[in-house]
């Protein structure tokens, strides 16, 4: 789903930019910190629907302050430390007297402010600010992110991978799973897709063995491929004896971890498809295509887990092949 895919990409990029800032400010050395301030602005304006700009536009080290946002009366300072001592510091500033009326957000962007919203602050300039709401956090803003809709979501992705997708991406590794999605992207799927090799019967027998019936559709949307992708993996073991077999127990471990967290199996069906997407995406020798076509050629293989008794229990006797 489109959904998780863009929910997954901004939490990583968002948790690895807060651990950056962390581990940097340990050793003093601050260049994220002041970064940040305009990316969490945009960032803010996205997510809450305001306009946030740097107050430094206007004035310059200005204590207590980072944001400004005339329009909706808001004020924010972006974090890296998180204490009590901290907002109680800023909310003392005499800036604030400047700014009558105006609401005052807390964002920390390396670290979890979940105690500090249920503190009681000295507020000597009666700041408008309800710690439960304006102190906002990277746990925060991803409980937001996950409720946005699908649009919305899809607009902050953009924003995302433009800010952060290259600075500070994760080290990838060449995975097997990225390779034969690149095969499958190669193929014309369309053509010779008839599977004599399969009994429908069995698969089906399986599919409502495992209470699945709502996957059928899916089931019989790529079954069908399973001649085409099973000649795909005798060519692929060509070059190794288990590279098939890697990515049957990558897939497998999916599964595996899916079924004790989720509780329908329809939930892990669709997730083992998320996490399967999410690993390629992260392979350094994936070659990007449309995220459709990703998610086809992702089906496929699940699908054809599926029939291949990798994934999912089989009832008794099953067998997949006709003989």
């Amino acid at each position: 789903m489109n959904r998780s895919h863009y929910f997954s990409y901004v939490e990583e990029k968002l948790q690895l930019l807060g651990l950056r800032i962390s581990q940097r400010g340990r050793i003093n050395i601050l260049d994220l910190n002041i970064y940040s301030e305009t990316f969490f602005a945009e960032l803010l304006n996205i997510l809450l629907n305001l306009n946030l700009v740097n107050l430094n536009v206007f004035k310059q080290n200005v204590e207590g302050i980072d944001l400004i946002d005339t329009q909706n009366s808001t004020l924010a300072q972006v974090s890296s430390t998180c204490t009590k001592q901290k907002i109680e510091s800023s909310l003392c500033k005499e800036i604030f007297k400047e700014y009558s009326g105006y609401k005052f957000k807390f964002i920390s962007i390396s670290k979890d402010a979940t105690k500090l919203r249920g503190y009681t602050y000295k507020n000597p300039h009666e700041v408008s600010f309800l710690p439960s709401e304006d102190i906002i956090d990277i746990g925060t803003i991803l409980n937001i992110v996950l409720n946005m809709p699908i649009n919305k979501q899809k607009d902050l992705y953009e924003f995302i991978k433009e800010e952060l997708g290259s600075e500070i991406d994760i080290l990838k590794v060449d995975t097997n799973l990225a390779t034969i999605i690149n095969v499958l992207a190669s193929e014309n799927l369309s053509e010779n897709v008839d599977s004599p090799e399969i009994n429908s019967f069995e698969i089906d027998r399986k599919i409502d063995f495992n209470d699945l019936t709502s996957v059928k559709d899916t089931m019989d949307d790529y079954k069908i491929f399973y001649h085409k992708l099973d000649e795909k993996y005798a060519e692929f073991d060509r070059e190794g004896s288990n590279k098939s077999l890697s990515i049957f127990q990558i897939i497998r471990k999916q599964y595996q971890q899916l079924v004790e967290e989720l509780e329908t199996s329809h939930e892990v069906f669709y997730s083992i498809i998320d996490k399967v997407i999410d690993i390629i995406l992260k392979s350094k020798n994936y070659i990007e295509i449309p995220y459709e076509e990703l998610e086809m050629c992702v089906n496929i293989l699940v699908v054809d887990a599926f029939i291949r008794c990798k994934i999912f229990k089989n009832p008794e006797g099953y067998r997949y092949v006709i003989t």
